[in-house]
């Protein structure tokens, strides 16, 4: 839900009182006339507020606990589930995973302990916003969101499948889904790891906690999926350029 104009220059007021706007763009990356038509319509992005924040050196979830519609983000950061840790490794972190226990497997290594794996690439990845849903999801999650926003089914899965949501669904996910609020917006790409107050390494430990059976098999899930996707996306192009071809 974008944050009401009024509210937005209180709070810039308060944390940049002798900037003008031309400074505040200038140091935050904002374009003028973007910030220019938010303040017109009455109506500023969350973006906007995460950019300005962390140019004045501000956490931009504390920032956004200002607002009276992102109130339940301000207090002691909730850790994330290990569920939600893994949700936020990308595809091919994973498979690497599983090719680097199996060749430390293979060279005769600790079962007990999984050789190091490559750094994770940082959240989200391209699949993170769906992936993180299914985590928390307990197979009714997607209706409590539905019935809680007004929102509908297929409006929420069409986002989901573009690897997208809102900031104001992200946070009405966590809150039905019973997670901390700052799960959805990781996901989403708002705001960083850190940001949220995830422990540093956070996710590296949840994957080296994985069974080998378990890395497998998510890793089979994903690459199913992403199989799934590919496939839509070949049938697709085939039935554009079919079109074109009739056209021509």
């Amino acid at each position: 839900m974008p944050l009401p104009a009024k509210a937005f220059q209180r709070w810039l007021h308060g944390i940049a009182p002798q900037a003008s706007t031309a400074d505040i763009c200038r140091i935050s990356g904002v374009k003028r006339t973007t910030l220019a038509q938010q303040l017109v319509r009455g109506k500023v992005a969350e973006s906007t507020v995460v950019s300005i924040s962390r140019a004045f050196n501000i956490n931009p979830v504390a920032a956004l606990a200002t607002f009276a519609s992102y109130s339940e983000l301000a207090g002691s950061p909730v850790p994330p589930t290990a569920a939600e840790l893994v949700s936020q490794i990308a595809t091919m972190d994973l498979l690497s995973a599983v090719i680097a226990r199996s060749a430390g497997a293979a060279g005769g290594g600790d079962a007990d302990t999984p050789p190091p794996a490559p750094p994770l690439t940082p959240a989200p990845h391209t699949t993170s916003v769906k992936n993180w849903v299914d985590a928390i999801d307990d197979g009714e999650l997607r209706h409590r969101v539905s019935a809680a926003t007004g929102i509908a089914p297929q409006n929420y899965s069409a986002q989901l499948t573009a690897n997208r949501l809102t900031p104001e669904l992200a946070i009405a996910t966590s809150r039905e889904a019973g997670v901390g609020p700052t799960g959805g917006l990781v996901a989403t790409g708002m705001i960083t790891e850190s940001e949220a107050g995830w422990p540093p390494g956070a996710r590296q430990a949840a994957l080296d906690a994985l069974s080998d059976g378990e890395l497998a098999a998510l890793a089979g899930e994903r690459l199913q999926a992403l199989g799934k996707t590919l496939k839509r996306q070949e049938q697709d192009h085939q039935q554009t350029k079919t079109i074109w071809e009739n056209l021509g």
